[in-house]
């Protein structure tokens, strides 16, 4: 039997983790062995545990509780589950939630970047992404497009936060990811780590020297990584420099350039392995 608890009162330390607790404080940066992350909705949850995330709490509509949520309070029939109505959540919460749905997780040792990129053959690097929306969709055009891991520089967005979580409909539990280690100067260091492991660095960037994604020395490629810049500036001057080639989707007339969530999708599908 699920351990179904009424939300009574607001000030529970239990749900500090929904209601009193901001994404930074959660991560726990000067703790990380006891960081934790809110996976939103039916499916985002599912795709979590499947990764093997340790659920903590729930956070659902009463509602839910017979329908998207009764088979994730079958799989975690011991874990404490908070509910009370749609309205009285948004209260707590400060937001409305998606499908209803919130559980608290415990976080996970990130692995190295070798370890990631072992036996990769395309992957994506993303450099000072921070909307949390263009980081999920990214995420999710990782997923599908065949993208084995995606490495993220320190200033990025948490994959694992809310919303790029949701975003991404739970591909961040299914494409492997970690950041570069903060100790290691970028591009520099970071760079010179992935071509020591014998990558080609591709950077998407428009420039006179860009060559069409669709070139195919690119797709020839055994090892390609793909460089994918902050929303508005893009990649750093040092970082496109680094790079063995830089790379540029053709546009119609009058239009110069993409999303950085759109423009991913589509390299994604060109440069796939085949």
């Amino acid at each position: 039997m699920p351990d179904i608890r009424i939300i009574e009162n607001f000030d529970a330390p239990e749900l500090d983790v929904y209601a009193r607790l901001s994404e930074i404080q959660l991560l726990n940066r000067a703790e990380p062995a006891k960081g934790m992350f809110i996976a939103e909705s039916e499916k985002v949850v599912t795709r979590a545990l499947d990764a093997g995330y340790e659920p903590v709490s729930f956070l659902m509509e009463t509602s839910q509780i017979s329908r998207e949520g009764k088979t994730l309070l079958e799989r975690c029939s011991d874990v404490p589950v908070f509910v009370s109505d749609e309205s009285v959540l948004k209260a707590l919460t400060g937001f409305p939630m998606t499908r209803g749905i919130l559980c608290a997780m415990r976080r996970r040792s990130l692995p190295s970047v070798e370890a990631l990129c072992r036996d990769a053959r395309r992957i994506a690097i993303l450099e000072n992404v921070v909307n949390p929306t263009n980081l999920g969709a990214i995420f999710r055009s990782a997923a599908a497009l065949g993208v084995e891991c995606v490495l993220l520089t320190c200033d990025c967005t948490d994959p694992l936060y809310r919303r790029a979580a949701r975003v991404s409909m739970g591909t961040v539990f299914q494409v492997p990811w970690t950041f570069f280690d903060k100790h290691l100067s970028w591009p520099e260091d970071g760079l010179g780590l992935l071509k020591s492991m014998n990558f080609k660095l591709a950077a998407m960037a428009l420039s006179d020297d860009s060559v069409s994604i669709a070139d195919p020395v690119l797709k020839k490629q055994e090892r390609l990584a793909l460089l994918l810049g902050s929303e508005g500036p893009g990649l750093a001057p040092d970082t496109i420099a680094a790079c063995d080639y830089t790379v540029k989707i053709p546009m119609a007339e009058q239009v110069d350039s993409l999303n950085v969530a759109a423009a991913s999708a589509v390299a994604f599908w060109e440069l796939r392995r085949r």
